[in-house]
């Protein structure tokens, strides 16, 4: 069960719009932050494939400026 947190940098006026996105996806806990063009994401998975597959659509994302890894954990 892979646990990652992440901080996504949005792309100038696109946080709004990036939120509705990210807020689609399952296995994931949004919190934005208030005076930042960031968002923070959590995912909690059931198994690496889903973990690959969340990590993947992050990346596809439009106003997506940079993502980066902060922590992550497997119970394994």
């Amino acid at each position: 069960m892979p646990i990652k947190s992440y901080i996504l940098h949005c792309e100038e006026n696109s946080k709004k719009k990036l939120l509705k996105e990210l807020h689609k996806l399952s296995e994931c806990e949004i919190i934005p932050a208030q005076n930042h063009e960031i968002i923070i994401v959590v995912t909690d998975t059931e198994s690496e494939e889903s973990d690959t597959k969340i990590y993947n659509q992050l990346l596809e994302m439009k106003g997506l400026k940079h993502l980066s890894l902060v922590s992550g954990f497997d119970a394994k």
